[in-house]
């Protein structure tokens, strides 16, 4: 059995209006590739400094599955709004 895969997402959004684009777009790629999301907003404190506006994991049934979803024309058509919309820090990474 092969251990999820995760995408982790510390966003600062400073255009609220093109990061909603984004959250419109990407929905076909996530479909697509069966993302489910543990944290995708919502409440936060931040103890050791600023990690940003905007807090995300999305996970995918394997590490393969989550990169495929990144490079897919799906999510890099709709990651077009988020560069414009955001900065941060994004990493893929393998489940324990």
């Amino acid at each position: 059995m092969s251990k999820k895969g995760y995408w982790i997402a510390l966003i600062d959004v400073h255009d609220a209006d093109v990061y909603r684009q984004y959250i419109e777009a990407n929905g076909k790629a996530f479909a697509k590739y069966g993302a489910t999301f543990p944290v995708r907003a919502g409440r936060y404190t931040s103890p050791e400094g600023p990690t940003g506006n905007r807090h995300v994991v999305v996970e995918f049934e394997s590490y393969e599955t989550a990169l495929a979803c990144y490079e897919s024309p799906e999510y890099q058509e709709a990651s077009k709004f988020r560069l414009a919309a955001s900065t941060g820090h994004f990493v893929i990474v393998e489940g324990a």
